[in-house]
């Protein structure tokens, strides 16, 4: 069986070692006779399951002991109601960015809950830069300062992690994060949906200081509290079990790799071959300010957009699937998160410049 190359947003491509290994697991998991899937979520061999990955996660983020680590559900989405719900308080206020699709988002939940305050709106540029490093004002009485490294729609990402003093900070790490390595002790709260560099969809990990946790709003229901889960090591309710072995595996894929480190080199190297035949072009066009390209998500717009349904029907014949750019931009968008090889970023490269040679 022949597999594309898929540049899908997310759900995303998992590395096929991590796909093999779950398929020689999926009926007899490491002899218990049965899948992982069938198994209980407080039984020895899930619970097994469950400490390895959490240590391997910590091991590969370098996550400090003062931190928890919870397996949850709901997607990124859900947490833009339980950070607010947990630490805006009662009638208190938040500072937030501004920087594309996934952001506005997040504030117009958090205005359900608190009073919000954009300290940084880039809207007037179509969400193509971003605010320079040192250049945002925050309020010392905010709870927290949030933020979107990386906006998945837009292309648009922070490469420096915003200094807040002593507010904490909470990034939204769906696109970003184990891409590279991170200083987690500079942040408040991570959340990120599982779908793009983690698992299957219908996991969410975050990662929160302990000093965080226990000051929901009252009547907060405890689904809700992320005190409820991290009291009971994320098993309050049945998790999503399978999510939770697949996120495994690929921690330990991870490793094997070489780490954080290793990745960013390898993610480096595929975002400038693909952001090089866009710029040496005039057939392609990015139109996301250079400093703030993401390594994650490339959009691309072609000089005729009459030319897209060719492009996208030429590129599904050779293999490369899922370039349809966001129904809010238009255009192609590559994603090439940790599982996309840089195989399928020259096949891609190498696609569009022969595209570029028949149509331009």
């Amino acid at each position: 069986m022949a597999r594309v190359f898929n540049f899908s947003a997310g759900p995303a491509a998992l590395p096929e070692t991590v796909l093999e290994r779950a398929r020689e697991d999926l009926l007899d998991w490491h002899g218990a006779g049965m899948s992982v899937m069938e198994m209980s979520h407080r039984g020895k061999e899930f619970m097994s399951i469950a400490q390895q990955a959490e240590a391997d996660l910590r091991e590969l983020m370098a996550i400090p002991d003062n931190y928890k680590v919870l397996f949850l559900q709901g997607g990124a989405s859900l947490q833009f109601a339980m950070v607010p719900l947990n630490l805006i308080g009662q009638g208190g206020k938040a500072d937030y960015y501004l920087t594309g699709a996934w952001s506005k988002k997040a504030i117009a939940e958090a205005k359900r809950f608190g009073e919000v305050n954009i300290v940084a709106d880039t809207s007037d540029s179509k969400f193509t830069t971003l605010p320079a490093e040192g250049s945002v004002p925050f309020g010392p009485d905010a709870a927290y300062v949030h933020y979107t490294p990386n906006e998945t729609i837009q292309g648009v990402e922070f490469h420096y992690v915003p200094d807040t003093g002593e507010v904490p900070l909470v990034a939204d790490m769906s696109s970003t994060i184990l891409s590279r390595p991170l200083d987690v002790s500079k942040f408040g709260l991570i959340y990120a949906g599982a779908q793009k560099n983690i698992g299957p969809a219908g996991l969410t990990l975050v990662i929160v200081r302990e000093d965080l946790i226990g000051k929901a709003a009252e009547g907060v229901p405890v689904m809700l509290n992320y005190a409820t889960h991290a009291e009971n090591d994320s098993m309050y309710n049945t998790p999503p079990t399978y999510g939770w072995y697949l996120a495994g595996l690929v921690f330990q894929w991870l490793k094997e790799q070489g780490g954080l480190d290793r990745m960013a080199e390898i993610n480096q190297r595929k975002a400038a071959l693909l952001y090089d035949v866009i710029d040496n072009s005039d057939f392609y066009n990015n139109p996301v300010e250079t400093a703030y390209r993401s390594w994650m998500n490339v959009p691309f717009i072609l000089e005729h957009p009459d030319l897209d349904a060719k492009f996208l029907e030429e590129a599904a014949a050779a293999g490369l699937k899922t370039l349809k750019g966001h129904r809010s931009i238009g255009g192609m968008r590559a994603s090439i998160y940790n599982a996309m090889s840089e195989e399928g970023v020259k096949a891609l490269v190498d696609f569009m410049s022969e595209f570029e040679r028949k149509y331009g």
